[in-house]
């Protein structure tokens, strides 16, 4: 997940910096050698970067982009019936299918969970 282009290109491009600097220091240095030195600290810091990268980033909003998750727990009045398992409820500014046990239009339902596109509900009593 955190071996993008972007990360890789950081790390070729930092082995280049330092070979560049190498070769400003002892310039006398052939072309393989450095060619050598690049490819090698390219490597080096790639591979050190996956071993020593952070693990998981934490996010402040984790469900920013799942907002059918940041819906879980909350509590909603049917404006349509759940029959057969499925319906459709009116969430905010967006109308969402649902799934659970069958409901009547006005009953209470908790979100408990979110499955891609579909909210499942269960009945409050």
């Amino acid at each position: 997940m955190f071996l993008s282009t972007e990360f890789i290109f950081l790390w070729v491009g930092a082995a280049a910096a330092v070979v560049g600097l190498i070769a400003w220091l002892v310039p006398g240095l052939g072309w393989e050698i450095e060619f050598a030195l690049w490819g090698a600290l390219s490597v080096i810091a790639v591979l050190a970067w996956r071993k020593f990268k952070p693990l998981a980033f934490e996010s402040e909003r984790p469900t920013l982009n799942r907002r059918g998750h940041s819906y879980v727990g909350r509590q909603f009045t049917l404006d349509e019936p759940i029959v057969n398992g499925i319906g459709k409820l009116r969430v905010d500014d967006s109308h969402w299918r649902i799934s659970g046990a069958d409901a009547p239009i006005g009953a209470q339902v908790r979100v408990v969970a979110a499955d891609g596109a579909t909210l499942n509900v269960e009945r409050i009593d």
